[in-house]
């Protein structure tokens, strides 16, 4: 059966490059003879089946999560803060009894480049929407007691415990990308603590750690991305994204395989009733 798939981004990326790993799966679907409307804001309802929210802000605009209740089948609808803060167990203050190694990031997504983008203000108190360009600029600091004070007084940034995943040399991050339930997971070596695709030199799929789905179900996310380590043998949650982005460039085969098989993940979920 034909169907028709919406997917609503935020009305100012209308004119922006959609280098999105949605619109990757988009391809999937219209291949499959679906019909897929890409709608921007919430001015004017189109009708579809089904609704992906892809608002690319780690805090979602209550009128966009309102709009698609409009439509009988939603994804992520009631995702609406994906701020580390909202999540993060590794979180310190000044004058936390904790003597390790601690790392200073964005509260947001992506080191809040997609406020950036769609000119949405952070916390005024902040500086932070200028001091991380992305991830890349985050801080290790040896202990809590060498961050800068004026760090901790932003409410844009946060300070969080610095507990890696080691291995053979190498930081190691575990990503799981999901759609319904179509699962993948894959983990990355680098030598940098930082990791991401930029940095790594290993990557490898693993099994999924069935914390990372228990918080997955318990966040009600049904499209995205989670990254997460394992620390002594504790599943640890670092970041949680539902607007994956993905450049655009030719995969490998491989890389394309797991694709479709997550974009397949799409089909069960039109049998799901409220």
């Amino acid at each position: 059966m034909k169907r028709k798939i919406a997917i609503l981004f935020h009305e100012k990326a209308r004119g922006q490059p959609l280098n999105y790993l949605i619109n990757h799966y988009a391809e999937f679907w219209r291949e499959d003879g679906h019909e897929v409307l890409l709608l921007f804001g919430v001015s004017q309802f189109v009708p579809a089946d089904l609704v992906i929210v892809h608002v690319d802000l780690s805090v979602v605009p209550d009128e966009y999560l309102k709009f698609a209740q409009r439509y009988p089948i939603v994804l992520n609808g009631e995702v609406k803060d994906i701020r580390k803060s909202t999540f993060s167990r590794l979180l310190l203050k000044p004058g936390d009894p904790y003597t390790g190694q601690v790392i200073v990031k964005s509260n947001f997504n992506y080191a809040a480049a997609p406020e950036r983008t769609l000119e949405v203000a952070l916390d005024p108190r902040g500086f932070s929407a200028s001091f991380f360009g992305t991830p890349l600029d985050y801080q290790i600091f040896e202990n809590l007691q060498a961050v800068p004070s004026v760090l901790f007084a932003d409410p844009n940034i946060i300070v969080e415990k610095f507990l890696p995943e080691l291995e053979n040399g190498l930081y190691c991050m575990r990503m799981l990308h999901f759609l319904g339930d179509r699962i993948t997971c894959v983990r990355r070596g680098s030598r940098n603590p930082i990791v991401n695709g930029s940095t790594q030199v290993h990557r490898e799929l693993v099994e999924p750690h069935p914390e990372i789905l228990r918080l997955r179900k318990a966040m009600k996310f049904e499209f995205g991305k989670f990254d997460y380590v394992v620390h002594e043998g504790q599943a640890l949650l670092l970041d949680a994204n539902k607007t994956v982005g993905m450049p655009n460039r030719a995969d490998s085969p491989e890389r394309m395989a797991e694709h479709r098989y997550r974009a397949d993940g799409l089909y069960a979920l039109f049998d799901r009733t409220r």
